[in-house]
């Protein structure tokens, strides 16, 4: 009972500590965030936030990686709307996490701080995507091997990468509108799942 009670309380202030993160980053950018300001916003010493995170690096990757979780929600629930047909339910799903990602505070921040200079918390979204990346590609590569078993294992590993390389980089510098983005997105997509020009079973 005391070790469950000792776990809830930590997993409690983690959270505690990653809004306060996610609020910090949103209102004043990765540079501006501190381990002391952290702690004072959550009522903790600042060893307590070291004990629980380390390092600074530490909290954007977590950031980083409960953000992706709470796309990844959204996308499985577009995909499994759409299940029947792969590249609807790839245009669905890219244009939701492009939509969620115009309007998200802490996306917003850190683009805008890298397009000043710091793009810190921007490489966990990109050059850094130990394991964010690799989380979301096996999710997907799961998924469609559940839902599309037709498409062979080399065309849905392609597939699987190529979906999210491209929505990150359509985060990043967005080209066009989300809908536009999306269906082109999801037609590079079934093409190489579908390489000889099927769009499906």
């Amino acid at each position: 009972m005391a070790t469950r009670f000792r776990q809830t309380v930590r997993s409690v202030l983690r959270e505690q500590v990653l809004d306060a993160a996610y609020a910090q980053v949103a209102a004043g950018g990765w540079g501006k965030l501190g381990i002391a300001g952290l702690a004072r916003a959550v009522g903790v010493s600042r060893q307590t936030v070291y004990n629980e995170f380390g390092t600074k690096d530490a909290i954007g990757l977590a950031l980083a990686e409960r953000e992706a979780e709470r796309f990844m929600i959204g996308i499985v629930r577009e995909l499994d709307a759409h299940r029947a047909d792969l590249r609807a339910a790839a245009t669905a799903g890219v244009g939701f996490v492009l939509r969620q990602a115009s309007d998200n505070p802490l996306i917003k921040a850190v683009l805008t701080a890298a397009r000043s200079g710091d793009d810190e918390l921007l490489a966990y979204l990109t050059t850094r995507h130990d394991p964010v990346f690799d989380t979301a590609m096996a999710l997907l590569d799961a998924y469609a091997q559940d839902a599309w078993p037709e498409v062979d294992a080399e065309s849905r590993s392609l597939a699987v990468e190529t979906i999210v390389r491209l929505t990150v980089s359509h985060i990043v510098q967005p080209l066009g509108a989300a809908e536009e983005s999306a269906a082109r997105i999801a037609a590079i997509t079934t093409r190489i799942a579908y390489p000889g020009g099927r769009s499906g079973p």
